[in-house]
This record gives structure tokens, sequence and C-alpha cells, in this order.
């Protein structure tokens, strides 16, 4: 059973769940939260053929968006309401939950061969060495752009560009009059969202979100010139209604020929480049995520992972670690192979799928995926030292509230109700405040 995103948007969906939840589940049946993205959609329809594998186990699927998720996990965590047998988390969430107990560690056989996934994927959805969340993919981000727009033009993208030269294309390829925008980026505030993309911007541009001393500084100059960078390259070229845009509505854009440029996930490569979505799967390049000042933390590493709330009822704990070995397997991208083709696999995970031949010779993009990921490094990711672990987000419990809150006030400079400078001394005040209040800084 599938329960759409708008159905469980409000907070009255939230608490329908519950009570069915509740009622339904029992010993053989799992319940499945999990993001409303291609690949996550395409697990949910496969995954019968693991229920005729054993026939004793039930699925039950509630797919989100991806915010609604994080709060509806994130709820059912904190009020242990034991909604959810099998969660869909990210690199963000593994350590931090693994170390206050709230998941538990993925076991696994022999045969699943976790030595198979990309090392730094594996370390990070890991806490002291264990492994804490199963990767269905993972992802880097790099720049897609399109080919034929670029020859009419007379332009040429570099294998590693950098912001400026990609602003200075976007001036040259946007022509709205023919419903063609210069760039697509994320506009939908949070820190999963917009802030995932402005936070590898402000690396690039040499920022970082805290200093040694854990002080925050969005008041530095490289963060008033990343964001001052994104605000006019959203409201000069972007297309309309730009800040509700997050990953799945750029992506549709793209598919139908509306972007002539886009920084994001590099699992869109796959989508983007199917002949059978994508309106022009044959005219679309790629490139490696901008960079500026420096290379360091220009481009993300992200995993969706699947994991286990601690105290899941025990018959249904070991129901759902047959099934998470069962859909993170090598298995598993076999079969999407088999039904889908290897365009359609999830990537990002394992070796294996890179060593492909079947797979290299339908997918352009995988050298530009496995290098971004295989180089993104968590504990070096800014120019200058930073105290805390994560690329695109701060591996500590108050980045989402302050990763949020900036989202909004940078939303509100792309709309004009802020300037870049007010935006950010108030993102600034925020992040002080909330690291004061979780004891954070030494300068207390």
């Amino acid at each position: 059973m599938k329960y759409s995103s708008s159905r469980l948007f409000s907070w009255v969906g939230f608490c329908v769940l519950t009570v069915f939840s509740a009622m339904s589940t029992h010993a053989g049946t799992l319940v499945i939260a999990t993001v409303d993205n291609g690949h996550m959609l395409r697990l949910q329809d496969l995954s019968s053929f693991f229920e005729k594998e054993h026939p004793d186990i039930h699925l039950r699927w509630a797919v989100f968006k991806e915010s609604v998720l994080r709060q509806a996990v994130r709820a059912d965590i904190n009020t242990q309401g034991g909604q959810f047998d099998v969660i869909t988390i990210g690199t963000f969430e593994a350590p931090i939950w693994a170390s206050r107990g709230w998941i538990v560690p993925i076991r696994t056989g022999s045969d699943y061969d976790v030595d198979d996934l990309l090392p730094n994927v594996r370390e990070s959805l890991s806490y002291d060495g264990v492994l804490y969340g199963a990767p269905i993919y993972g992802e880097s981000s790099m720049l897609m752009y399109r080919k034929d727009l670029m020859r009419k033009a007379g332009l040429e993208m570099p294998r590693n560009p950098t912001w400026t030269q990609v602003a200075a294309f976007a001036a040259k390829l946007h022509d709205p009059a023919n419903g063609v925008y210069g760039i697509c980026l994320r506009g939908s505030p949070g820190w999963g969202e917009n802030m995932t993309l402005v936070t590898t911007i402000v690396n690039a541009f040499g920022g970082q979100w805290f200093d040694m001393d854990q002080r925050p500084r969005l008041d530095s100059q490289a963060w008033s010139r990343a964001v001052g960078l994104y605000v006019d390259l959203l409201k000069a070229y972007g297309p309309p209604g730009a800040v509700s845009m997050g990953y799945n509505e750029i992506l549709a854009l793209f598919r139908t020929g509306k972007c002539a440029q886009w920084v994001d996930a590099t699992v869109a490569a796959g989508f983007l480049a199917d002949p059978e979505s994508s309106a022009v799967a044959n005219e679309v390049g790629f490139a490696a995520a901008p960079s500026e000042v420096t290379t360091k933390g220009s481009h993300w590493l992200w995993a969706w992972a699947l994991a286990i709330p601690r105290g899941t009822d025990p018959v249904r704990e070991t129901d759902a670690q047959k099934f998470i070995t069962w859909a993170t397997s090598r298995e598993y991208i076999r079969l999407v192979a088999a039904r889908n083709g290897w365009s359609a696999v999830p990537t990002g995970a394992r070796r294996s799928t890179y060593a492909n031949p079947d797979f290299q010779r339908v997918a352009p993009w995988a050298k530009y995926e496995l290098e971004g990921i295989l180089r993104a490094d968590p504990t070096d990711a800014t120019l200058s030292p930073s105290p805390y672990s994560g690329i695109q987000f701060v591996t500590i419990p108050p980045f989402r509230a302050i990763g949020d809150e900036v989202g909004k006030l940078i939303r509100q400079a792309v709309t004009g109700h802020l300037s870049v400078k007010e935006a950010l001394a108030r993102g600034q005040y925020f992040a002080q405040r909330q690291m004061l209040l979780n004891g954070y800084p030494k300068w207390k």
C-alpha cells in the first residue's frame, strides 16, 4: 500500500498514518518510511519480488516528500511511536542517531560483501566502525548542461568549471522567451534543500559554517560572495517560482528541455539520459561541480540508506534486516538492470556497479559521479580547518535548525524581501544563539 506525500503532508495525515500503523502492524508486516524519489519508488515497485521470496513477510509503504519524511521519521524516533520498522535516513542522521542509540546496527551475511560498498559512503553511514545504515544509493554533485544549447551559443564547457564561468554561461544561455532558463538551482528552503547547494558554493568560495573556535562565520566575505552569486543567478537566470523548487521539480523541468544548466545530485544523470523519460536525453552533458577559490567541498557527499529504529519488535527487526540486506544487495542491482536496464540501476553505493561493463556502456556520467564521490572528504571539506565533519552539512545536532533557518533567510533574499547582507546577519545571529543554547561554543 502506498501513501502519497500530498496526502501525508499535514500533521492530520501524519496522525492518520499513526492510527493506521498502530492498528495494522503485526509480526510479519513491515512498515517502511521512504522518500518520493525515483530510486525509492522503483524499490517499492520491485519489492514484490522480495515478498515472493519471503511469503511470510508483507510490506507496507509510507512515501513522503523529503522534508516531510524527515519530520515524520524524527517524530516517530523521538516519541518511540513504533510506526515504522524500516526508515530511510541519510549520512547526516546515521552517525548522530547511532551515537544516541536511536537505530540498531545493520547485520549482513558474508555474501552481502560490505567491502564492496564505496569506502566514504560506508564510513558516513557508520559509527565507531559499525554500519548503521545500508545505502540504497549514494551521490555527489555535478554540473549537468545542454550540449546543443552550448554549441548554438558557441560555448565550450570545461571539465572543471568555476562558478564565475557558470554564471557567464547562464547569461548567454538564458532564453525565457523560448522557455529556456540559463540555470536551474534548488530554491526550496531547508538544510537538505537549498542549503545543500549553497553550502558547497560557500565552500568553493573559501568559506565555512564554523571556525576552529566553533564560531559561526556567516559574516565572512566568502559567505557574502557565495550567497550573492546564488541569489543573482536565480533572480536573473532562474525559472519562475524557483524558491519553491527542489530536486524533483527541477528534474522535471530539465527533462522537458527548460534548463540550460543544473548543479545538483549526480543521481539525476541517469534519469536525464533516459530517452523514455527525457526529451533531451541525447543532448545532456556532464562536468564536475563548479569550484572557485578552491575545489575543497565544492561537491557534496550523500547517501539514502535504510535503517531500523531501536525498539522495533524483535520478530519484525529480524524481518527488517532481511529486507534491508536484499534491497541494498548486488542481487537487487541486477534485478533493476534486468527489469529496467543498466542505466536505471541505483549507483553511488557499490564498487562492483562501476566495474560492470554493461553499466559503463550506458552511463556516460559514471566517471564524474564516481570521481566526485571518491574525492569527497567530509573530514577536510573547507579551505580553512573546521571543527566538525560534513561537506554540505555539519554533523552536529544543532545544524538541522540552523540550516533550516538560514535556508529560509536566503529564500527571502532571492524573493527580494531581504538583502543578502541582512539575510546573512540574521543567519549569523541565529546560528550563534543556537550554538550557545546547545552548549557548543568555547567562547560563550
